[in-house]
């Protein structure tokens, strides 16, 4: 095991070898396939099992929770998993898919023993977590060997903000092969003020394939390029289960896109949404979504008042994520929508119960949102230091996925950035493909994007969508954490091909 806190000392491959080794590597694992097939989710239907049982009670993760001051615990990473009602040999934490939710407070510490058990190096990503990069803190650019333990100490500052994140490893060239075959799970932090609901309930949407004997098939080098999707949509391990609940109470979903690749345009039927807010930032109050795009990585916090009693789908829409047919390589997918509409769960609503969150008053939304004002920071006036402005690329030299035209070097620091202040942030995309933007560490406010409203509460996220041919423009605050970290797209696929770079705080 070793824990460079700096890229220079990464043990990840350099940028000539980069892809040579990561398609080697995967292809000793199993992991990755020949063929030049046009889509992975519809190329696998003579290798997968039997069709998963759906319809099962939806059941919530395991919830590991902090004791003064402190969740100490182990996150054993191995195969075999029981996955949508059957025995597979999916990678888990713990043995369940996804693995335990860690339920901390502000001023806490995680310490985590990693322990791998996988025939592959990996480590752990605590995924939105404004924490330290460094050592044996949410660093990426760690190593944990195939067979050995390690130690993480992540601190969370006394002020960080309650709402829901995820972790997952973060091995550059391994992270969509691990993610796709079950390594991920939530991250609750909170607080003193936590909003009165009568229900709250995790839900962490993923997706994957499995074959007939529960293996996680072998994925086409066409498919990395377009990013995979899986045959099987999951919730909390789940094919499409059934919540229970009663008319008119109140709930609040956390809701995480697990998923490799696949964007979530999620709704539920007969209802509309509370949006309290995204990736663990609050909103100062909820307001109205009849549906909410949430990218690969992103989290939603919604709230639900139940209609009266039957049975109501959640779903998400289809999304267009590649735009036009101008990418090589036998890509052409014009009017291609890869991910694509299907039902998450059901919802059975049984006869009235006596809720105890009453709508509010007139000032009210619509749906009666109960008051849950919160004081949200607002970097739109405050002073700039720096403004940068960071392409994602689609070449045909280095790599077929790059930022600013280079794919991911781990010893080359990116972008250099003044511990304390604050930049401003222009994600242009001249791709054919959508690209979510994640940043480590350091959460954004969201100053112009396609489903940002410009005047709405501060816009907050770690994940935002750069779509096709199109840009967003984000406000950074450097503050409380120097070292070394990444920003990446969350479609993981392109990440481990290159879509990636390294900023330095100092």
């Amino acid at each position: 095991m070793s824990s460079p806190s700096h890229p220079a000392v990464a043990h990840d491959a350099p940028p000539s070898r980069r892809q040579a080794l990561t398609f080697g590597g995967m292809a000793a694992l199993g992991l990755v396939g020949g063929g030049g097939v046009a889509l992975w989710a519809a190329t696998h239907s003579g290798d997968s099992g039997p069709a998963p049982a759906s319809g099962g009670r939806f059941v919530e993760p395991a919830l590991l929770r902090s004791s003064g001051g402190r969740l100490s615990t182990t996150l054993r990473a191995a195969p075999g998993a029981t996955v949508a009602g059957r025995r597979t040999e999916a990678w888990a934490f713990n043995g369940t898919v996804p693995g335990p939710t860690l339920v901390a407070r502000p001023g806490d510490t995680l310490a985590i023993t990693l322990d791998n058990q996988l025939p592959a190096m990996t480590n752990l990503h605590t995924h939105g977590l404004h924490v330290s990069p460094a050592g044996t803190s949410d660093n990426p650019f760690r190593t944990v060997a195939a067979g050995t333990q390690a130690a993480y100490e992540i601190v969370l500052p006394v002020n960080h903000p309650t709402g829901t994140y995820w972790y997952h490893p973060h091995h550059h060239g391994l992270v969509a092969d691990q993610v796709f075959a079950g390594l991920y799970g939530a991250i609750l932090v909170v607080g003193d003020d936590e909003l009165t609901v009568d229900r709250e309930r995790v839900l962490v949407v993923s997706d994957i394939t499995l074959t007939a004997d529960g293996q996680v098939p072998a994925v086409s080098h066409m498919a990395v390029m377009q990013g995979r999707e899986g045959e099987t949509v999951l919730v909390n391990g789940v094919v499409q289960p059934v919540l229970g609940a009663d008319s008119g109470a109140l709930e609040r979903w956390r809701l995480v896109n697990a998923c490799t690749s696949r964007f979530l345009d999620v709704s539920l039927d007969g209802h509309v949404f509370g949006l309290l807010g995204r990736d663990g930032q609050q909103l100062g109050a909820a307001r109205d979504v009849p549906h909410l795009l949430v990218p690969p990585g992103g989290r939603a916090d919604l709230l639900v008042r139940m209609a009266d009693a039957g049975t109501y789908a959640v779903r998400t829409a289809s999304v267009d994520r590649i735009r036009s047919s101008g990418m090589g390589m036998g890509m052409g997918m014009d009017g291609s929508t890869l991910s694509r509409e299907a039902v998450l769960a059901s919802v059975e609503v049984g006869s009235a119960a006596a809720s105890t969150v009453a709508p509010t008053g007139s000032g009210a939304a619509a749906s009666g949102w109960p008051t849950w004002s919160r004081d949200v920071r607002d970097l739109r006036g405050t002073a700039v230091r720096t403004q940068r402005r960071l392409v994602f690329t689609m070449g045909m030299g280095g790599g077929m996925f790059e930022i600013d035209g280079q794919v991911f070097d781990p010893a080359r620091v990116d972008q250099s950035v003044m511990l304390g202040s604050v930049e401003e942030w222009t994600i242009a995309n001249t791709s054919s493909m959508d690209h979510p933007f994640h940043l480590h560490v350091w959460p954004f406010q969201v100053l112009s994007a396609a489903d940002h409203d410009p005047a709405g509460p501060p816009d907050w996220r770690d994940v935002v969508n750069v779509p096709s041919n199109g840009a967003v423009t984000v406000r950074i605050a450097f503050e409380d954490f120097s070292g070394a970290s990444v920003y990446h797209c969350h479609v993981l696929d392109h990440e481990d091909q290159g879509m990636m770079g390294v900023v330095e705080v100092r």
